[in-house]
């Protein structure tokens, strides 16, 4: 991944609702979820929505799939991890400690 690329993918994400619909859909995992089901879930309204996945794949962070009349959804795992691959790629190269960051939501409190 070049920074051209990562930046894309970041760029697309660097919105609430963007952001939102990738989360949600890296939850569901490759099944995905029909575009109907995204604007219910995250209260987007269609055309909306339709605006924030277009982005979503042109930074290659979806995939979508056409079943029938329904168009699905899903994270594309596979680019996810190029980012963060990009993102930690000279992780401790000055020699100093990395662990990955666990979610706030699973931190034991002190």
């Amino acid at each position: 991944m070049n920074q051209n690329d990562a930046l894309g993918a970041l760029s697309a994400l660097a919105q609430e609702s963007r952001l939102a619909v990738f989360r949600l859909l890296v939850k569901r995992g490759p099944e995905g979820y029909a575009a109907g089901e995204i604007g219910e879930r995250l209260a987007i309204p269609g055309p909306t929505l339709s605006f924030h996945l277009k982005e979503l794949a042109q930074a290659g962070l979806v995939s979508v799939r056409k079943e029938s009349r329904f168009m699905y959804y899903s994270a594309n795992f596979a680019r996810m991890n190029e980012v963060l691959a990009y993102l930690t790629e000279n992780c401790c190269s000055l020699g100093s400690v990395c662990a990955p960051a666990r979610p706030a939501s699973r931190r034991k409190s002190a």
